[in-house]
């Protein structure tokens, strides 16, 4: 693929009356829990069934990570713990060298602390001058958190190292009759580390975020809040974990994913062809293919990874980021889209230099 760099720059920015911030990304990382479990296994674990033929052509999921079906004692703080390490040592630094923690989730260990809070602590050990905090924003935590990290090492230049975290942990929330959230939801967590940019080709564009909280009551994990504390009487009604009230629309994402890039790329001066990668939410195959017909975009200028991992949520994004540059999808200098929607609603995009 052929690098943006050449024909666009910081200089370019300041051309449209946009500022290209000085942060790029320097490191990722993924982690996912024990050995893959095909569909077929799956039913098998669980004594569960599922249409696996249309789980594969449509979706395109074919296995995924599930901690607890494998006997792994291991939750969300695990599974970010381990991205954030291994992006840690692609980037080439030490845990010291950090400064900003953010966690992107809304499967966190507890509801209080705060998840980031004992990743710095395990990766950390001990009390530093580090700034720790989640962002839970269903689907899209990890798009809303890379923003929000980017824009505060802009304005803090105590902040050197930013880690960033999406993670996902949704199956610990499985009722063992749900077959449609068994044969669709997984563990994982993606991670990156950003950095100051050395090269003024490189950096962070900015974002476009959208919000629709009418939808809030369609799927969500409504029990152990203030509203709805777990009960005994609530768990005997099987209403605890993940809950499907209503039926998403059939369009959302086809129709959101595509307008919200294009406001994005309008807002900073750009169009749809200057853009050499798109990272979208990895729920759907065939939606992401929709999307990019709809974007007049080669399916080779985005990456899928649900075939290998199955749905992990706000670790999609991150743990797609790492495979796409692993395979040499995404170089340095290319212009990239993240994409993500989730429930409630809620939409984050980001779009920078690598």
């Amino acid at each position: 693929m052929p690098s943006g760099s050449d024909s666009f720059s910081i200089n370019d920015m300041k051309h449209t009356h946009h500022t290209l911030l000085p942060i790029q990304i320097i490191g990722s990382g993924v982690y996912a829990p024990g050995e893959p479990i095909t569909n077929e296994e799956l039913s098998a674990l669980t004594g569960l069934s599922f249409d696996a033929a249309k789980l594969e052509s449509k979706l395109g999921i074919y296995q995924r990570h599930i901690a607890h079906l494998r006997g792994i004692n291991e939750t969300t703080a695990d599974f970010a713990t381990k991205a954030g390490l291994a992006a840690i040592h692609d980037a080439g630094i030490n845990v010291e060298d950090i400064q900003l923690i953010l966690v992107g989730t809304d499967t966190p260990e507890y509801i209080t602390p705060a998840t980031s809070i004992l990743v710095q602590g395990r990766i950390q050990k001990e009390e530093k001058w580090t700034a720790t905090y989640d962002v839970a924003a269903s689907c899209a935590s990890f798009t809303i958190a890379f923003d929000t990290a980017a824009k505060m090492m802009a304005s803090d230049k105590d902040i050197r190292h930013a880690l960033v975290i999406g993670v996902y942990n949704m199956p610990a929330y499985l009722r063992k009759d749900d077959a449609f959230g068994y044969s669709i939801f997984s563990d994982g967590a993606g991670a990156v580390v950003i950095g100051r940019a050395t090269d003024d080709s490189f950096g962070y564009v900015g974002s476009q975020m959208l919000t629709d909280g009418t939808q809030h009551d369609y799927i969500g994990v409504y029990a152990g809040g203030t509203k709805i504390p777990v009960t005994q009487e609530l768990i005997d009604k099987n209403e605890q974990g993940l809950l499907s009230l209503k039926p998403l629309p059939g369009d959302r994402n086809t129709r959101l994913w595509p307008m919200v890039v294009r406001k994005l790329l309008q807002k900073y001066d750009l169009i749809v062809d200057d853009i050499d990668h798109f990272i979208f939410t990895q729920i759907n195959r065939s939606v992401i293919e929709k999307a990019m017909e709809e974007l007049g975009q080669p399916m080779e200028k985005t990456t899928t990874v649900m075939d290998r991992y199955g749905y992990t949520g706000s670790g999609c994004v991150p743990m797609a980021f790492h495979h796409a540059v692993r395979d040499d999808k995404i170089r340095r200098g290319d212009k990239v889209v993240f994409m993500a929607s989730g429930a409630g609603l809620a939409v984050g995009s980001n779009l920078f230099i690598y």
